[in-house]
């Protein structure tokens, strides 16, 4: 049967191959993104390649005004979302904390910490309501370990991994499934973006070994959700089989 799926951040990456993965097995999309162009352009594909419905809500999770707007004004046949997945983050900036970007800072925690908690407190509440639900949080293994340069980046995926727990003990009784999703290195637009547009830097992070793509982390997106209705993944941690910790490679 064809579920609501509400996946952040879906222009471009983990999000993106996520919103295709569900599309590909009949399932309708709210799909949401700063960049209003890269979003319509998502959803006709989506709808002419599997068609299924699609609704582009294009806003900023870091501003909550934003959020709240667009969760109130969803039509009535949108609000039985049957899995949320909070997938909107990212890193800016590798400096040793005493040399850190203020600016940096602020983008990773209003992004990968509140725009999550906004977003979880505004659509949670409809799938309380009902009694029937999955919310998906995608952390990172620099949630589980510390690494050189990452301090903030880190701490802001550690609150991922506990805010997933906290949620998960919050919403048992409401019979809602909450998973933590953490993938090692893999190849989107991560390293671009945390090295702000550096492209040579961004490549050399996954020289030598073969990274995790965008489609794996949405194949373990779309199967958490497909297990029997008694069956809860709380913590699943993925890595490139040439990576064994966050600073840990094998490389040829």
């Amino acid at each position: 049967m064809s579920k609501t799926i509400f996946i952040s951040g879906a222009t471009a990456g983990f999000g993106k191959a996520i919103a295709r993965k569900f599309a590909q097995n009949g399932n309708n999309l709210i799909i949401t993104g700063r960049r209003k162009v890269l979003l319509e352009e998502l959803a006709k594909d989506l709808i002419t390649t599997f068609n299924v419905e699609v609704l582009p809500l294009c806003f900023d999770v870091r501003k909550l005004s934003e959020v709240e707007n667009a969760i109130a004004n969803l039509p009535e046949k949108w609000k039985t979302i049957d899995v949320l997945v909070n997938n909107a983050g990212l890193a800016a900036g590798m400096n040793p904390i005493h040399e850190a970007v203020i600016d940096d800072w602020e983008r990773m925690i209003d992004t990968n910490v509140k725009g999550l908690l906004y977003m979880t407190r505004l659509i949670s509440p409809l799938m309380v309501a009902r009694k029937q639900g999955h919310i998906i949080n995608i952390g990172s293994v620099a949630g589980k370990e510390v690494y050189p340069m990452g301090n903030v980046y880190c701490g802001s995926k550690f609150a991922v991994d506990a805010i997933t727990k906290g949620t998960r003990i919050d919403l048992v009784t409401h019979n809602i499934k909450v998973t933590h999703i953490a993938p090692g290195a893999a190849n989107t637009e991560f390293s671009l973006v945390r090295f702000k547009g550096d492209h040579d830097r961004a490549e050399s992070v996954y020289k030598g070994f073969t990274p995790l793509s965008a489609e794996d982390i949405a194949d373990a997106v779309y199967y958490v959700t497909t297990l029997p209705a008694h069956v809860n993944i709380n913590d699943l941690v993925l890595m490139p089989t040439a990576q064994a910790s966050a600073t840990q490679f094998y490389k040829k």
